[in-house]
């Protein structure tokens, strides 16, 4: 760091008499702004008058061996000193600011101080007692070991406060810093952290997008359609054509839904009068065989297996005169004193059916 001394040029002797002397605007560098000349003229060093256009017949130039470009501007100057941890892999750096400013260039010019940070790091390095604030603590523990050592940085400065001749020099504060493997640790943490903060930040969303769209959904197509004209993201014309094709759909849907289960009706009641008939076909053989009918019982029994189809008045009349003169043929084949002309029969062997 060139400060405040930013260079320094070895000058030529110039030749000549006093009124021809003269030297060479080149061989003196061009002055920085905020800057000032400081010229060794013998054993001493004389500044160059402050707001004087330079001139190099000045004697001050031409007698001069060398010249110093001296910075007179405040700068803001930092120094860093290692301080141990518990562990002895791991060190804390601290990190002191200080405010430096030039205010005698030429006791700064004859003492050559180009780098101010050097005598800066030897006064921090001379407070002793600065490694106890830190030896007690883990590495990990930089933010307690930042406060102890700004409390004894400020207390130190204030009793031996820093001093470089020609300069004022006031201390500003102190930082400490962990391990650059701890910090590179602590960023990789932090890294991992935020990404899964932003995953989670990301799942929310779209778990609350989720639900916003199914309750869109659960009110029905039209709703959603309204929304998406709302957002300009669907046609009207469009939306209206959709609508009218879906409701024809289900028009020829329902048509078709219900001519099936007409004739599927109608199959049914078919199948089912078809299976009365059989039941009453198949009851009327096996009455033909019996001599003893119940006719009562079997018009009953008719009547449940056709659900009542049949007009039981006059189906029960001819049922009962049917099996009345049955009966009385029955009866009077059993008596055999009878006339056979009267359509009796003498005995039961004569009976046929």
């Amino acid at each position: 760091m060139n400060y405040p001394v930013i260079a320094e040029h070895i000058l030529a002797t110039v030749q000549g008499t006093w009124w021809s002397r003269h030297r060479r605007r080149d061989d003196v560098p061009q002055l920085p702004t905020g800057a000032v000349y400081v010229f060794r003229v013998g054993g001493n060093y004389r500044p160059f008058p402050e707001g004087m256009v330079f001139d190099p017949s000045h004697p001050d130039v031409l007698d001069a061996s060398s010249v110093s470009l001296v910075d007179t501007r405040a700068r803001l100057v930092e120094v860093e000193r290692a301080l141990p941890s518990v562990s002895e892999a791991d060190n804390f750096t601290v990190r002191a600011s200080f405010t430096c400013q030039v205010t005698d260039p030429t006791v700064i010019a004859r003492q050559g101080v180009i780098d101010v940070t050097v005598p800066l790091r030897a006064y921090l390095m001379g407070d002793g007692d600065l490694p106890r604030v830190s030896a007690g603590h883990r590495v990990e523990e930089v933010n307690a070991v930042r406060t102890e050592v700004s409390h004894r940085m400020t207390a130190y400065s204030a009793i031996v406060p820093p001093r470089v001749a020609g300069m004022s020099v006031e201390f500003v504060s102190a930082e400490v810093h962990a391990s650059d493997d701890l910090r590179d640790w602590e960023q990789k943490l932090r890294d991992e952290r935020r990404s899964w903060e932003l995953q989670r930040g990301q799942r929310d969303f779209e778990t609350q997008d989720a639900r916003r769209i199914a309750e869109l959904l659960s009110q029905g197509s039209d709703h959603v359609d309204a929304f998406g004209i709302a957002r300009k993201e669907i046609d009207v014309t469009e939306a209206a054509a959709r609508i009218h094709r879906i409701a024809e759909k289900e028009s020829v849907h329902r048509h078709e839904a219900e001519t099936s289960d007409r004739a599927h009706t109608q199959a049914r009641e078919t199948m089912e009068a078809q299976m009365r008939r059989d039941m009453l076909l198949t009851l009327l053989r096996q009455m033909g065989g019996s001599e003893y009918v119940d006719y009562h019982q079997v018009l009953e029994q008719v009547l449940r297996e056709t659900s009542g189809q049949a007009t039981p008045g006059a189906g029960a009349a001819r049922m009962v005169e049917s099996g009345a003169a049955r009966s009385r043929h029955t009866d009077a084949g059993r008596d055999t004193s009878r006339d056979p002309q009267g359509g009796f029969v003498k005995d039961e062997d004569e009976l046929v059916d």
